[in-house]
């Protein structure tokens, strides 16, 4: 049997974050910087302790105007409390309930930016080991993130996209190019299982490109986010894919 975590955003708003919870096995929840505000936060929380979902933090570039889409450059210090911050905020809402929190995953373009720019990384990957060396980070699966978890002695969970598509250099598509996002659900259901059981997947310009892919995620704010997700778990239960953080 394959094993795969499936994670999701959540407290982004969207009215479907309980539901959702029911089919992950992570969560990934905004820290107030691009989206959601200390009340989501806790409630988030609350939800995935419910259904027993791993708890991560979902930090972001300080840009509530467009969800933490704009490129932005920082100094590396501002990261590296910026991440902390939010980390810590996040924390809090665990330790009152008495869970741990597990991992942190970068959102939008701190995420985008991070996987191709090692001081970026490397800053995120800093705060993430001085605050709780034993905390996964989550990044793009061979990414310059993963590179500057690892040099930190950090464990890692390489992340895959079920509908994004890629470049021939294994980075995401930019969402300002027209066909970044798969719309179509059999696609994206097609290109999840070539990444999770074959470790390759196909690139928008055709060619094959290898992929590790530990944990998947699912986008909790598109508008069939939960339909898909169902969609999924019903495909990977038909193949013996095992779905756990």
């Amino acid at each position: 049997m394959i094993n795969i975590d499936l994670n999701a955003d959540l407290g982004e708003g969207s009215p479907h974050d309980a539901e959702l919870l029911a089919q992950v096995s992570s969560a990934n929840i905004a820290c107030g910087f691009h989206a959601g505000d200390a009340t989501t936060m806790l409630n988030s929380v609350r939800e995935a302790i419910k259904r027993g979902v791993a708890i991560g933090a979902h930090p972001s570039f300080p840009d509530r105007t467009n969800f933490g889409r704009t490129a932005m450059t920082l100094p590396a210090e501002t990261v590296y409390a910026q991440v902390l911050f939010q980390i810590g905020a996040l924390a809090a809402m665990t330790q009152v309930h008495g869970v741990r929190l597990q991992h942190v995953k970068p959102h939008g373009m701190l995420y985008n930016q991070a996987a191709r720019d090692p001081q970026l990384a490397d800053a995120i990957a800093k705060a993430v080991f001085d605050f709780n060396p034993k905390l996964r980070l989550v990044g793009l699966a061979g990414s310059d993130l993963i590179r500057a978890a690892e040099h930190y002695g950090l464990a890692t969970r390489q992340e895959v996209f079920a509908d994004r598509r890629y470049q021939s250099d294994g980075s995401l598509v930019p969402r300002t190019q027209v066909g970044a996002v798969i719309e179509d659900e059999e696609q994206a259901v097609a290109q999840s299982l070539q990444m999770i059981q074959r470790g390759e997947v196909q690139a928008i310009s055709g060619e094959r490109v290898a992929v590790v892919a530990q944990t998947l995620c699912l986008h909790g704010d598109g508008e069939h986010a939960l339909r898909f997700a169902r969609r999924l778990r019903q495909t990977f239960q038909s193949l013996n894919i095992n779905v756990v953080a």
